[in-house]
């Protein structure tokens, strides 16, 4: 019989059948479990590298605050600040029916969007579920099933006759303005159109990837005879921005600390050098005259500090989450803080104790050997867990990895999950002082809308990042809040869509 290096192995009988041999006994007293003595040592050691001092991040903040200075003055940079068009800030006063489309992971959902004004609204929505197969077969194909989708809806959300309908019908030859919310990565010269870069979560349509992803949803939208004028084509977070603002006017800055990362705010467009030759900032939009007009701009801060590595404070357990990704050296801002990744950075940290004989001796430990088995989700669980034995810990251990813990590991991996996410929000929190310290927001303070797996489900995680600002600006830290984000995708598509309709028709920018 070979063990294996996990202290557990198997025998061939003369049945030929393998037979596992663990070297594990029930008597308690006998496990060569680590003390937990040796767990706080080990836990030191952990805290020495995860801990952010306010003095590291201050650096990180600084970092950050030339990285988005640079990709509003040159096209093409590592993060890319993505002009949206979205010239300013919705008033309030918009009315209306609106619809707004979003093509996400495993659904594309439809809503309508009633806007009373003051930051009210109404909005009824039906989700359609796409297929592996839409997902990745001809691109046309998809965006007909999108068409079809929203004809679906309309008529049966639409017309006097529609029992639980609106009661609001459209006029012969009338159409309603739509918001179109498609959160690949696209290059944008007007609000309307958008060339995908390229496919990102699962999605692998051929014939799409450098064409304008608007023009081929029109196409659809006039096969179908669907009644609607593509208005406007955003980003979920700058969406999460404008509706968030709508609602609370306090609102400056949109977070999003999900599975993803990223972010969106109001630049004046004078400032954002690479847009001086669209003639842009002359004229007036709301009564102002050009040089104080303002656009939204969608960051994608989840790629600072990529390829080059320069600031962000990556352990060992880090880099090995980038090397063995699919895009090594990309997003690597994204990869410390995201909810994809927080599992597999303490599944690594687990795994690394194993090998060096500090855990689980004498069991079989082969499930944890598989990257990304370790969910965030069991991060958050553990954090929340009310009972002085840590019962939830003992059942993810148990029930996903079939391996027995002690008390002493249990704390353990618990204060080791809180300093993963603990990391990861004061991180966080660095990205967005940048905005608020590269605007001068930090004397007036703002809110911030943030949305996202970690923000919302997360236990502490708010807070963290509140306790993060206050480290980076001192007490001046606590006059930015978060504040859960409005649904960007949905009522933020619908408003921008109005917003762009208005702008439009008062003959401003009419070909932006």
């Amino acid at each position: 019989m070979v063990l294996s290096r996990r202290g557990s192995g198997s025998v061939v009988l003369p049945t030929g059948q393998t037979l596992a041999i663990h070297t594990r006994t029930n008597n308690e007293e006998d496990l060569p479990h680590a003390t937990k003595k040796t767990m706080a040592d080990h836990l030191r050691k952990y805290e020495t590298l995860f801990t952010l001092t306010p003095q590291r991040m201050r650096m990180i903040v600084e970092a950050f605050k030339e990285t988005l200075e640079l990709g509003l003055q040159k096209p093409e940079q590592v993060v890319p600040m993505i002009p949206t068009f979205v010239f300013g800030w919705p008033s309030g006063k918009e009315k209306g029916d609106y619809l707004a489309v979003d093509l996400g992971g495993t659904n594309f959902r439809v809503c309508l969007v009633t806007l009373m004004g003051s930051g009210k609204f109404e909005i009824t929505q039906t989700k359609y579920r796409l297929t592996e197969e839409q997902k990745h077969e001809d691109g046309q194909k998809l965006f007909d099933f999108c068409a079809e989708s929203l004809k679906t809806f309309i008529d049966t959300n639409f017309g006097d006759e529609v029992e639980g309908g609106t009661g609001f019908k459209l006029k012969e030859g009338e159409t309603l303005p739509l918001g179109f919310t498609f959160s690949y990565p696209c290059s944008q010269n007007k609000i309307d159109h958008g060339v995908l870069i390229r496919w990102t979560k699962g999605f692998g349509a051929s014939n799409t990837e450098g064409k304008d992803v608007g023009e081929m949803f029109r196409k659809s939208l006039e096969k179908h005879n669907v009644p609607v004028t593509l208005t406007a084509l955003i980003n979920d977070t700058t969406g999460t921005l404008i509706a968030s603002h709508y609602v609370n006017p306090s609102t400056k800055i949109a977070v999003i600390f999900g599975t993803g990362c990223n972010a969106a705010y109001m630049e004046h467009v004078k400032d954002i050098g690479k847009l001086k030759d669209m003639g842009i900032n002359v004229g007036e939009v709301n009564g102002k005259e050009g040089e104080e007009m303002d656009m939204a701009i969608n960051c994608e801060w989840g790629a600072f500090d990529s390829f080059e590595h320069e600031h962000l404070p990556r352990t060992k357990y880090d880099i090995i989450v980038d090397e063995t990704s699919n895009k090594p050296g990309e997003q690597a801002f994204e990869k410390l803080i995201s909810g994809r990744y927080l599992g597999e950075i303490l599944r690594l940290i687990i795994c690394e104790l194993i090998d060096e004989g500090v855990l689980f001796l004498g069991q079989n430990t082969y499930k944890l050997e598989n990257p990304y088995v370790f969910d965030t989700a069991f991060l958050s669980l553990m954090e929340s867990d009310p009972t002085d034995e840590l019962l939830m810990v003992i059942g993810i251990f148990s029930h996903f990895f079939a391996v027995e813990t002690t008390l002493a590991e249990r704390q353990f991996f618990r204060a080791l999950a809180k300093l993963v996410s603990r990391r990861a929000a004061r991180l966080s929190a660095c990205g967005i002082a940048a905005i608020v310290s590269k605007m001068g927001y930090i004397d007036e303070g703002c809110s911030v809308g943030a949305d996202g797996s970690l923000y919302n489900k997360y236990p502490g995680f708010a807070d963290r990042i509140h306790e993060g600002l206050v480290d980076v600006f001192g007490e001046k830290g606590r006059n930015i809040i978060t504040h859960h984000a409005e649904d960007g995708s949905g009522v933020g598509s619908a408003i921008i869509a109005a917003m762009t309709k208005i702008r439009k028709e008062a003959g401003i920018f009419p070909d932006l």
